[in-house]
């Protein structure tokens, strides 16, 4: 029988690389899945959303195998599938999706009513999300192939780009469509909270729609040196100069049309003290501070119902205290929920392979084997200002 191994989750603050199962076309129901393939991995990353679990912040259960960013090549084939060949090169949504259902139908492939027993949407190798297997592995079993992947016009130009090209499965399509919801457009004032990953793909999506200035706020130096290197003005949360006066030294006014938060519910205080402790409502009020008068504010942010590890009784169970007053008052517009990546994934596609976005630079994309996982998760965890992207058979070039 053939052989895979994955990156499992151990226990708080610990994964693994694990022999694991190799995929066959059955779904986590059991049920036999003629509509999926199965991918030899070529490209997985690593996501600020897989550290939440290992942090300990869900209710993760050991064993799961993680990944849901994930490209790949065709291998196998289900007889169902009819317009992905073996040999293909696609781009996996982490959005797992049936293409059948109401919502998936209205391409809110985020909240498909049929891969979870649980509740609305799937996603690979994550916590309550319909026990999909994940790909941070050698190889993959992907459901509904002909809806779910996108194949890449051309294998070597994908493989040429494969560093940029990794980026569809998640963070590119996540950073545009926090954009694309807080409204951004040509001559747009934007403020992203976060330098991660996410929230620097926020700013490049902003800049490709057209924006005149965009600001990235955060609290770890490494991270704002870097997003400045790439062209974003910064805001330092770590300083006690207050975010709307940081904002009005660079745009003459304390506000902004547009703002993002790419943070999510690990967010913590502003200022030399409060940057020291979480505070998980800190940014979903301080956007609704600097946002202007009838703008809107995209959450690509994760935020989730159970918090084992919540600062509060209230923070474990998703209760925030958040100023819905003043949003209200500003007549605010706000977007929540997972990326429908399938709503954008072939259009940022398109600017990719034209070069209209070179985003494996702006988010500091660094290729790793698989037996460099656990590091690199330990790396990101510190604030490395990187994206590690696995490469888990060392056919790519490091």
């Amino acid at each position: 029988m053939a052989s895979n191994r994955g990156v499992v989750y151990v226990e708080q603050g610990k994964v693994e690389v694990r022999s694991i199962d190799y995929p066959k076309l059955i779904n986590p129901r059991g049920r036999t899945a003629n509509h999926g393939v199965i991918l030899k991995v070529l490209t997985t990353n690593i996501c600020g959303s897989d550290q939440h679990m290992v942090r300990g912040r869900t209710t993760a259960p050991a064993g799961l195998v993680l990944g849901h960013e994930i490209t790949g090549e065709v291998i196998e084939a289900g007889k169902d599938v009819e317009q992905m060949a073996v040999g293909d090169i696609v781009s996996v949504p982490f959005n797992v999706a049936c293409g059948r259902c109401r919502l998936c139908k209205e391409r809110q492939t985020g909240v498909c009513l049929t891969v979870n027993e649980s509740r609305p949407g799937g996603a690979y190798g994550y916590v309550d999300m319909g026990g999909w297997i994940g790909g941070q592995a050698e190889y993959v079993m992907v459901p509904y192939a002909d809806f779910n992947l996108l194949k890449f016009p051309d294998r070597a130009q994908a493989i040429e780009k494969i560093r940029d090209l990794t980026c569809l499965s998640d963070i590119l399509p996540t950073g545009y469509h926090g954009a694309v919801t807080a409204g951004v457009g040509p001559g747009s004032t934007v403020y992203v909270a976060g330098a991660g990953p996410v929230g620097l793909a926020a700013a490049a999506s902003a800049r490709l729609l057209g924006a005149a200035v965009v600001i990235v706020g955060d609290v770890n130096p490494a991270r704002l040196q870097h997003a400045k290197s790439v062209g974003f003005e910064i805001a330092d949360l770590s300083t006690d100069t207050p975010l709307a006066e940081q904002i009005a030294a660079i745009l003459g006014v304390p506000e902004v049309d547009s703002a993002i938060d790419a943070v999510g519910f690990e967010a913590r205080g502003h200022g030399h003290e409060g940057a020291q402790h979480e505070a998980p409502a800190t940014v979903l009020n301080s956007l609704m501070e600097v946002t202007r008068a009838a703008g809107k504010i995209g959450i690509p942010g994760l935020y989730v119902t159970d918090d084992p590890g919540g600062v509060d009784k209230a923070a474990k169970t998703g209760s925030l205290s958040i100023r819905l007053g003043l949003g209200w008052a500003k007549s605010h517009s706000f977007m929540t929920g997972q990326t429908p990546v399938i709503q954008y994934n072939r259009a940022l596609m398109q600017a990719i392979l034209w070069e209209r976005i070179k985003i494996a630079d702006i988010v500091g994309v660094k290729l790793i084997s698989l037996d460099e996982a656990p590091a690199g998760y330990a790396q990101f965890d510190a604030g490395a200002p990187v994206k590690f992207v696995i490469d888990p058979h060392g056919q790519l070039s490091h």
